[in-house]
């Protein structure tokens, strides 16, 4: 790609930093600052190779996503495209404009083999309900319910994002629906059936998906790395063996009996989104949906803080503030209003100014940037995790590409990112970023754990957890 090319202004939003990203996008925070408005910007690179395909399968994703209006639906706002062999200034992409999820990743909140607590389970679980019915209503099947597509907005309501893989089943007018063919989605999550190559019902592919989802909110986990007699763990779901098994034998009665009917093998017996709604679990009175933000972020951060995931360190910084470059310097603080993102603790001060961080997966160290990347680089080889430097980032930031599985084989991917901070007494130190943006949230959180809690880092890392000692 030319260096000299450059991010255009997308209706009048100018990209700041990313924030997310996987194979295929990349996604950025973008601001108006005449309008001070905050939005995100999903970029997919275009070149002279993207095939005919790549593009009507992007155009389906834009108009499919536009279309659907709905408060547990993250917004498209508006696109623009910058086509590749142009004379233009400016980076050829597909520029999707989105609603900012200030909140970042729901699934980013979860405590690894223990999950958010029933009742968060509960709150978040009827807003994905009522989400999921909209988009079949509208006759559109997602086929890709998985973590990195929950997220959060600045109150805490949940957003389901990304159709990429979506498809359009029904007709509203006449109720007329096809079967699909594709295989698509992540293992973790994908129905049985798609394991034949057979064509599939729509409808039943998302249900078994919002299964997988309600089991990890209350296990801390998925329930098996694929749904294939190769995992040890769904052979025993199949055989009727996994009822004695941990966590199943510690789910209440009523979780227990919605979640294997989300997830009945047969897609002709499995339970509906109508029965889910009748189901007495998902009929108890909500006691999160009256008590405002800051409570439903204790609650949300609870499990994190109970297992020392959520960690924070009060540190003497600098004191005057950094002279901002320009108006979107001053716009990042847009998002920073929220009584739900301040209790969440996203937002961290660093040398470099306010930095918008969607990730928990955060810390501070004593020791300089160089320095801690080499503790950390050794800290993931004793985990067997791959780590390769990376160029530095634009205002130098040391970064390095990173990537394992866990026990299950279930992968991930992500950055480290580390940059320094100064203090009063003129020591320099360092503020780290571990961005996962591909693979399983939970096996990534456990990395993170044992990453800061090694003996190659734990004497460097500034922390104290949240609520206690």
């Amino acid at each position: 790609m030319d260096s000299n090319l450059r991010y255009p202004k997308v209706h009048g939003y100018r990209l700041i930093q990313q924030v997310g990203g996987g194979g295929f996008s990349t996604v950025f925070q973008a601001v108006n600052t005449q309008d001070h408005r905050v939005a995100a910007c999903k970029v997919v690179a275009l070149t002279t190779k993207t095939s005919q395909a790549q593009r009507k399968s992007m155009d389906k994703e834009m108009r499919v996503h536009a279309a659907l209006k709905h408060r547990s639906i993250l917004e498209f706002l508006t696109a623009a495209v910058v086509e590749p062999g142009t004379e233009s200034p400016f980076i050829p992409a597909i520029y999707m404009l989105l609603e900012f999820a200030a909140g970042g990743d729901l699934f980013d909140k979860i405590a690894p083999d223990v999950g958010v607590g029933e009742d968060v389970a509960h709150f978040y679980f009827l807003q994905l309900l009522s989400g999921l019915t909209y988009i079949h209503v509208e006759g559109v099947c997602h086929r890709d319910l998985k973590p990195e597509n929950i997220l959060l907005d600045a109150a805490g309501t949940l957003k389901i994002s990304d159709f990429g893989l979506c498809s359009v089943y029904k007709l509203k007018e006449s109720g007329r629906t096809r079967m699909l063919t594709e295989r698509c989605g992540s293992l973790p999550y994908v129905a049985p059936e798609l394991n034949t190559d057979k064509p599939y019902a729509a409808e039943p592919i998302d249900v078994w998906g919002v299964g997988v989802i309600l089991f990890t909110m209350v296990a801390g986990n998925t329930p098996w790395d694929e749904p294939t007699a190769r995992s040890y763990e769904f052979s025993r779901y199949i055989s009727g063996s996994f009822i004695d098994d941990a966590p199943w034998n510690r789910m209440p009665a009523s979780v227990f009996s919605l979640i294997t009917g989300l997830l009945t093998v047969n897609p002709q017996d499995r339970m509906t989104l109508a029965d889910a709604f009748q189901h007495p679990w998902v009929l108890t009175q909500s006691q999160l949906a009256s008590q405002g933000p800051v409570a439903l972020a204790e609650k949300l951060t609870q499990s994190l803080r109970n297992t020392g995931d959520l960690d924070f360190v009060e540190i003497d910084l600098q004191s005057e503030s950094p002279t901002p470059r320009d108006d979107d310097q001053i716009m990042l603080s847009a998002t920073r209003g929220s009584q739900f993102t301040q209790s969440l603790m996203l937002f961290s001060q660093t040398q470099g100014g306010t930095r918008y961080t969607p990730h928990l997966t955060r810390f501070w160290a004593s020791i300089a940037p160089q320095e801690l990347l080499v503790a950390i680089e050794n800290a993931l080889q004793v985990q067997n995790v791959r780590a390769v430097r990376a160029a530095n980032g634009p205002n130098g930031e040391l970064r390095c590409r990173i990537g394992g599985s866990d026990r299950r084989r279930v992968s991930y991917k992500g950055w480290v990112i580390v940059e320094p901070f100064g203090t009063t007494d003129g020591s320099v130190r360092s503020f780290c970023i571990m961005q996962r943006d591909e693979g399983d949230p939970i096996s990534w959180r456990r990395m993170f754990k044992a990453t800061v809690q090694s003996q190659q880092l734990a004497q460097y890392v500034l922390r104290r957890r949240v609520g206690g000692a």
